[in-house]
């Protein structure tokens, strides 16, 4: 089983990426896919997930109207569209899946991504 993230890169402030979360050896479909990230110094933070039973996202306060997830089963993948990107925004995202529609923390998820770096100039 393995999660691959990516999308990552170098943009200014108010510009935009796509990170991707591709998975082999399970179907994204069937999990609760989940986007966290990590600052340098700081805690890893839930910034999205999206529930694999009814559909339903979840986003941080800190990325709301500017984050958008999205799943692709046919290509395995769930994205991540940043949009209005800030410095603060800057941190290794990773993509994470959990079995669980209920999911709290990210204990909760047993199977992780690699992560991708963002970095945000200002």
């Amino acid at each position: 089983v393995q999660l691959q993230a990516s999308g990552g890169g170098l943009v200014q402030a108010g510009g935009s990426l796509r990170l991707s979360c591709v998975a082999s050896g399970l179907s994204l479909d069937s999990y609760t896919i989940g986007w966290f990230r990590q600052a340098p110094g700081k805690e890893r933070e839930g910034v999205s997930c999206t529930s694999h039973v009814d559909g339903m996202t979840y986003y941080a306060d800190s990325v709301k109207g500017r984050f958008t997830i999205s799943r692709d089963n046919g290509k395995n993948t769930v994205y991540l569209q940043m949009n209005s990107l800030k410095p603060d925004d800057t941190a290794v995202y990773y993509c994470a899946a959990a079995l669980s529609e209920v999911v709290k923390t990210p204990s909760d998820f047993g199977y992780w991504g690699q992560g991708t770096l963002v970095t945000v100039s200002s």
